[in-house]
Parts: C-alpha cells; structure tokens; sequence
C-alpha cells in the first residue's frame, strides 16, 4: 500500500523578497530563519534608495537647499572670515552641487553600507565566534536588519509636507534621536556622537542581533549577538564624535 503524503513539519519558507520585508518588522526570527537558509539582499536594498530618494526630492521642492548650505557653512571658522561677495559665492556653489550630491548619496550609500557592515559582522561571527555561515547570509541579514530605516524615511516625507520649509533641519527631519533636542549651540562633536542614540538605529541593532542569532543559534546567543552589535556601535559613535571634534 502506498504510504500517505504527510505535511512537512518543517517552518515554512519566508521565501518572497517583498514578505520578508513584512516579516522583518512584526515575525523577524522565522523570518531571518529563512533568510539565513536561503539568502537575498537585493530588494530590501533597492527599497531603501528609492524611499530615500524621495526624501531628497520632497526636501529639494518643499525647503530648498540654500538654508542647509547656509547652515552649515555658518560652523566653519574660515567662512566667517571671508569677505561678503566670497561667502555668497560659496553659498551659491554649495546650493548648485547640494542635489546632485545627496542624490548620489542615497543611491550608493545604501549599497555602500550593506555591503560595509555585512563584511565587518561575517569576520566577527565567523572568526571571533566561530560561527560558520556564508557572505550572503550575512548580506541579507544587514539588508533586512535595515528596513526601520524605510519607516524612518518615509516619516521623514511625511514631516516635510506636514511643517513649514523654513523650520525643517534635513539631518532631523524625525526626532529620534538625542542630537535633535541639543541646541544649535551645544558642541557639534556632541550632537554628532548623539545622532547616533536613535530610537530607529536601535530597533535595526535589535533585527541584526535576531538575524545573527537566528543563523548560527549554536554559536550566537541573541545576547552575544547584541553584545558585539552595540560594541561596534560604540566604537563608531567614538570614530564620528573624534573626527567631527577634529573638523569643526
């Protein structure tokens, strides 16, 4: 007699790009249980861009970019020194490259990002915890770790057709972090290495420490993974907070 068909008992596979961006934000532990069994990175990616593109072009047609150039040339001791006609100049170049600048920047700095932190997390987990999983693997969980950054952006339009142009700062467009309640007085190192004690950036923290534990659960904790997550956090809000104290 043939043997009946019985149900598989493994999880189901989270295999579609666009559900596992869903699955990321309310189920992340099945969800980076299938990524890690089948890795893909791409669309999470492109998505960004794209939102973040968007955020650039409500930003360029609602507030302009002449008060944001305005803004921050006004930090630099050498510009104040200069002559009225000069400053102007400066002032009016700055607001020609500004677009194209920001545009470039949203385009590759996501890819740039992703493929940045997924290296640097594969040789932690792979060398220093001993884990053993693939580059891809590890592409994809930074990928989709990423994706309270599209809610981020996509607030951030919100915001921009909400408020008056004129009081609208590009660097906190969502008030999410510590460095948007500083004053503009307070030492730009401090409101640097602030930006980084964001409410959205650490909701990314926690995905990752899931995604990593969740693709080798033998070797990573949700503990151990968090514990090295936030130590580079660390690490890169001392580098940001040295360099801009250095600069300004």
């Amino acid at each position: 007699m043939a043997s009946a068909t019985l149900p598989s008992a493994e999880t189901p596979e989270r295999g579609n790009s666009l559900g596992r961006i869903f699955g990321v934000l309310f189920s992340p532990k099945p969800t980076f249980e299938s990524i890690a069994r089948r890795p893909t990175w791409l669309l999470p990616v492109l998505l960004l861009c794209v939102v973040e593109l968007g955020v650039v072009a409500v930003y360029g047609h609602r507030a302009g970019w002449r008060g944001l150039i305005e803004k921050q040339m006004s930090n630099s001791s050498q510009f104040q020194e200069l002559p009225a006609a000069q400053k102007e100049r400066q002032i009016e170049m700055g607001v020609k490259i500004a677009p194209y600048a920001a545009y470039i920047e949203v385009v590759i700095g996501p890819f740039v990002g992703v493929l940045l932190f997924a290296g640097i997390f594969w040789l932690i987990f792979n060398m220093m915890v001993g884990a053993r999983f693939g580059f891809k693997t590890s592409l994809g969980i930074v990928a989709y770790g990423l994706m309270p950054g599209i809610l981020l952006s996509l607030l951030g339009i919100l915001v921009l057709f909400l408020k008056d142009p004129s009081t609208v700062d590009l660097q906190h467009l969502v008030a999410s972090n510590v460095g948007a309640f500083l004053s503009d007085n307070s030492p730009k190192w401090l409101i640097a290495a602030l930006r980084a004690v964001d409410l959205f950036l650490f909701w990314e923290m926690i995905l990752l420490a899931i995604g990593y534990s969740a693709a080798a659960p033998k070797k990573i904790s949700f503990a151990k993974a968090f514990a090295w997550i936030l130590s580079l956090w660390f690490l890169v809000v001392l580098i940001i907070a040295g360099v801009t104290a250095a600069f300004t």
